[in-house]
């Protein structure tokens, strides 16, 4: 779900607002792969606001699955920073909030799930775009993983690669056996200015341990 410019429905453009060319994940897939991209997702993948300014994208959750490894699992990831999901709820908004870093280059982001009871569940993460994929994420605590990027079917999918720990310059390669497995993300576009988010984190041994879609709006601006 990655993207420069994309805000919710409910969102508006500040009128201050500076859009900036963003070749950044142009880069990170070949010319023929771009080529095959939606209009739209292409558009949205190419534009970015300044550093320090934010954009929101709205949307609500669509499917929610666990497996019973999977759910503890995402449990247990809660602390260093809970990056998966951690509840069941669906037809809930999911809002996310992504910031331009001038420090880094990259992008943090906050999510935020709305549960039928309770506090919502807040994600916090950073993207950089940079390591042997040339796309990173953080996820707290040093964590991370590089991302492979693709076009599959004129969707834009994200793949993990490897998981790591950062400590100071120092990045260690995580065993597999200590990761969740593979994760992958994906961003396909529905069409009057609609698109899909997914989220599946598939283990080599235990097979599918989390599955999460979420459909997201563009604003009319």
């Amino acid at each position: 779900m990655t993207s420069a410019r994309l805000l919710g429905c409910n969102a508006s453009t500040s009128a201050h607002t500076r859009l900036l060319d963003d070749r950044r994940f142009r880069t990170l897939l070949s010319n023929e792969d771009w080529g095959r991209l939606p209009l739209a997702t292409w558009r949205r993948f190419s534009k970015r606001v300044a550093d320090g300014e934010s954009v929101v994208y709205v949307g609500v959750v669509d499917e929610v699955s666990f497996s019973d490894i999977g759910w503890w699992f995402a449990q247990a990831a809660r602390l260093i920073g809970g990056p998966l999901p951690t509840g069941r709820d669906t037809g809930v908004p999911m809002i996310v909030t992504v910031t331009e870093d001038g420090t880094t280059g990259g992008q943090t982001w906050t999510r935020i799930c709305a549960r039928k009871r309770g506090f919502p569940h807040v994600i916090h993460s950073a993207k950089r775009f940079a390591g042997p994929t040339g796309l990173e994420e953080y996820v707290g605590f040093g964590v991370s993983m590089a991302l492979r990027t693709a076009v599959e079917d004129q969707t834009l999918t994200f793949r993990s690669a490897c998981y790591g720990l950062q400590l100071g310059r120092l990045w260690i390669p995580l065993p597999r056996w200590f990761t969740p497995g593979d994760l992958t993300v994906t961003h396909r576009d529905l069409g009057n200015g609609a698109f899909r988010f997914t989220l599946d984190v598939i283990h080599p041994r235990y097979g599918a341990l989390i599955h999460q879609s979420a459909t997201f709006r563009e604003a009319v601006s």
